[in-house]
């Protein structure tokens, strides 16, 4: 039984409501986040530590054997931006989620590593075609997306390679509380 958790980028929209979730079922939660902790979960199996996915030295002095899983939330994530700025996007989401694995792998550590990605590493649809699957190919067509496919890449290596237990979920566009004021939903209703 899980009962451990780290989650990175636990701040934000989607890390947020899981860490939510997870303290609902009494879990102990350490959320990594560069965004301030806004949340007063006041939960004593709360703890937040404000730092960087891409400072392995941080990441290595607060992941340690007693983590049973580790939750990969943290992401640049705006398509747009990721023209602007595609360099964020890989030190983020390459660069981060790499460091999180060799924490894993050179401490030998027995957890499961959870990397939350997005249905953009397939590409687009055009009207007529299906759906994508986990067996779709991989098309990325954005730096987001790129940098995206690329963290699977090595999660997948890391899984193959060094034995570690990995998850890899696709998630398509998600909308709520605590979205990002610039995405679709959150901008239209303010135009309102």
């Amino acid at each position: 039984m899980l009962k451990n958790f780290l989650i990175t980028g636990g701040s934000g929209f989607i890390g947020s409501h899981f860490v939510e979730l997870l303290l609902k079922k009494n879990k102990k939660v350490i959320n990594i986040d560069i965004k301030e902790n806004f949340f007063d979960f006041n939960n004593k199996n709360y703890s937040f530590k404000k730092g960087n996915i891409c400072d392995f030295k941080f990441l290595n002095k607060h992941i340690n054997k007693n983590i049973d899983c580790i939750v990969n939330f943290a992401a640049q994530t705006h398509v747009d931006r990721s023209i602007d700025f595609p360099n964020d996007f890989v030190q983020n989401n390459i660069i981060g989620t790499f460091n999180l694995l060799e924490v894993i792998r050179k401490k030998k550590l027995d957890t499961i590593f959870v990397q939350i990605s997005t249905d953009e590493v397939f590409g687009s649809l055009t009207k007529n075609q299906k759906s994508f699957n986990e067996n779709s190919l991989i098309k990325p067509n954005s730096p987001y997306s790129a940098s995206k496919a690329s963290a699977d890449s090595l999660v997948r290596s890391y899984n193959k390679t060094f034995d570690i237990k990995t998850i890899i979920t696709h998630s398509t566009n998600n909308f709520g509380e605590r979205q990002h004021p610039e995405k679709l939903i959150p901008l239209a209703a303010m135009q309102l």
